[in-house]
């Protein structure tokens, strides 16, 4: 018996399907498959569908660890010449300038204060867009209709309220 199966076609004989009416659909041609002998199924354990991912970690990690050595070998290769203990090469390169000084110089206080006043005052838009994506379907619903809008200019006054404690403290003043 041949492996692959053949491919047997019906024709519809004018006297059944055509003659009837049928619609297209119906007149087209049916094909089947003769009956395939009966193949024994193989059972696979639970820990062979693993054995592709454990061999790509094993391949990940080989060329991973490969690279590590691969790059100490040749480096050791070609800079065998260079390899002269100089003082200034334990030194700490700090973007092409000598380290001279402390290393954490203090920074002004005011720009800790328009650090913060960038967060207080731009979060704000972040807490305002879901509240007007949201504010036509809360005004519909009258259980939500007015604490919608109060919930907005509570949050607003607190807002303003910063704003004038800023302003007030003269931290938008920047030339002091």
């Amino acid at each position: 018996m041949h492996r692959h199966a053949t491919l047997k076609a019906r024709h519809p004989t004018p006297n059944s399907e055509w003659a009837a009416g049928s619609s297209l659909a119906n007149a087209a041609l049916h094909f089947y498959f003769p009956a395939m002998p009966e193949q024994q199924v193989q059972t696979i354990s639970q820990f062979e569908w693993y054995i592709p991912v454990l061999i790509l970690f094993l391949v990940a990690a080989g060329f991973a660890f490969g690279m590590i050595i691969l790059s100490v070998v040749v480096g050791n290769y070609v800079n065998k010449w260079r390899r002269k203990h100089l003082p200034i090469k334990d030194i700490a390169y700090e973007c092409g300038m000598l380290p001279i000084g402390e290393g954490n110089s203090r920074l002004s206080v005011k720009f800790y204060l328009v650090a913060m006043l960038f967060i207080l005052f731009d979060i704000e838009v972040v807490f305002m867009y879901p509240w007007a994506i949201v504010y036509k379907e809360m005004l519909v619903n009258a259980a939500t209709r007015n604490s919608i809008l109060f919930s907005m200019i509570s949050f607003l006054g607190v807002l303003f309220i910063g704003y004038i404690y800023a302003l007030k403290k003269g931290a938008f003043n920047w030339k002091r």
